[in-house]
């Protein structure tokens, strides 16, 4: 076993197994790619990685399967179990691109838009978001080059390996029929530690609520301690759940998400598979999710290559990257929630666009200009949309360790929130790259009146104040 001196969780031992996994150049890719993405940018602590996250996970999930081996051992857990569990947790992260969920969540589907738009041949293989289980192949087929029986050797098989990938995707516990290969039925409790697609109530949530909050300087009330000393496995209709003690429920529904807009604009400019010609002072970045050892080399380090290259054809993506370095950012015109369901981006602008042209400034020197007053839309949940996901836990008592069921209307706070996710409608102003005083006079002027007209906008179309 090896030790590791966490910030979080103490001092870790990971099985040798693990250690092998971690010295893998598509691991150590982990350390080169930030957890919160931008974020640092504005939290100066938020510089944690990737690769302490996965340590941290890997660790609580081993602890998960431990508290429920000891605690209950009719459920036969074995080693074979527990040490795949933890390599799904130290794999699970594997698939992110430079600056996290920017990447999947922002600049591949604005990459495939502009293809669509352009007529370019869309050949981003759907198969890229499965990319935790490419590198995991990829990581088990390097160890095999050097050492055949490396799984083996520590009482795995090719089995345990499709286990491993299925535990990393988890399971869907919609289909009545068990159709997942690693594991028989009676082990679908182990599916739910690392990625629980029934309630989102998982080992990697409880690594990074802690490491998040510790350096962003956030306090953090979500104690995960009491929820892995609770908790116990359950028959739910017929099937192995993982529960936790009622008395527990409480601490269930305290989460937090973040994007970030300006570096997606500056990767989807760089990407030569967006442009026709595919000039080769451009950087493959699409292109590269379609092989495991392509995108091993797809960090946050993409920034720097930006930065420091003289290519013609980057000069936009390094303008918008010097913007950020010298915080010449976009200004904050004004946040409204969205009350209205199903209402797009586009139809947002198409209003907004509007009103700034009806809008009459109570300063005849100003000028407002939709173009540069773009919309952005913020989504946030629980994890699971606009479901609450404490519906979906199931919970026991003292006196019934063996039943189940999910907590009673009746037992819930009264000050728990109604509603379980809301979209925010954010309008920015972009400035102008050097401004002398009077410039910066005036900028004052515009979003004075940008923000009245932000307030008649929100007024007239979400009924707010």
């Amino acid at each position: 076993m090896k030790i590791f001196n966490d910030p979080i969780h103490g001092h870790i031992a990971l099985h040798p197994l693990l250690v092998k996994i971690t010295d893998t150049p598509q691991f150590q890719r982990l350390r080169h790619i930030k957890q919160l993405g931008g974020t640092y940018l504005v939290y100066p602590g938020a510089s944690h990685n990737r690769f302490e996250h996965s340590l941290g996970v890997a660790y609580l999930a081993g602890c998960q399967v431990k508290t429920l081996h000891d605690n209950q051992p009719e459920l036969k857990i074995t080693k074979q179990d527990f040490l795949c569990v933890q390599i799904a947790g130290l794999c699970h992260d594997l698939g992110h691109g430079p600056f996290s969920h920017l990447f999947d969540g922002l600049v591949i589907p604005k990459a495939k838009k502009i293809k669509q738009i352009r007529g370019l041949p869309d050949d981003i293989p759907e198969k890229w978001k499965q990319m935790s289980v490419l590198m995991f192949d990829d990581i088990v087929k390097s160890l095999k080059t050097e050492n055949e029986n490396v799984l083996k050797e520590h009482g795995l098989d090719d089995k345990d390996v499709t286990f491993i990938k299925e535990l990393i995707e988890g399971a869907k516990d919609s289909v009545a029929e068990w159709t997942y290969e690693g594991r028989a039925e009676d082990k679908s409790f182990l599916y739910e530690i690392v990625a629980n697609k029934q309630n989102g109530i998982d080992v990697d949530k409880w690594d990074y609520f802690a490491r998040d909050c510790h350096h962003l300087g956030i306090r953090n009330s979500f104690d995960h301690q009491r929820l892995l000393k609770f908790a116990r496995v359950c028959k739910i209709n017929g099937r192995n759940h993982i529960c936790f003690r009622d008395k527990v429920h409480d601490t269930t529904l305290k989460f937090t998400f973040h994007y970030l807009y300006k570096f997606a604009e500056a990767l989807v400019l760089a990407d030569r598979d967006l442009h026709e010609e595919k000039p080769e002072d451009m950087l493959k970045i699409s292109q590269a999710i379609k092989t495991a050892e392509e995108y091993s080399k797809l960090t946050d380090e993409i920034f720097e290559q930006i930065s420091s290259s003289n290519a013609d054809n980057l000069k936009k993506s390094r303008n918008i990257l010097e913007k950020i370095v010298w915080r010449k950012l976009p200004k904050f015109v004004g946040e409204a929630r969205l009350t209205e369901k199903n209402k797009s981006k586009e139809q947002l602008t198409e209003t907004w666009k509007a009103a700034v042209q009806k809008y009459k400034p109570t300063d005849p020197t100003v000028s407002l200009n939709a173009e540069e007053l773009p919309v952005y839309v913020v989504d946030l949940d629980h994890g699971m949309k606009d479901k609450n996901p404490i519906e979906s836990i199931y919970f026991y008592s003292k006196r019934n360790p063996n039943q189940a069921s999910t907590i009673k209307y009746y037992q819930l706070s009264s000050f728990l929130p109604k509603k379980f996710n809301e979209e925010l409608v954010r309008v920015y102003y972009r400035r102008t790259d050097d401004q002398t005083a009077e410039d910066k006079m005036e900028e004052k002027k515009l979003l004075e009146e940008a923000e009245k007209c932000f307030q008649i906008w929100c007024t007239e179309h979400f009924g707010l104040p």
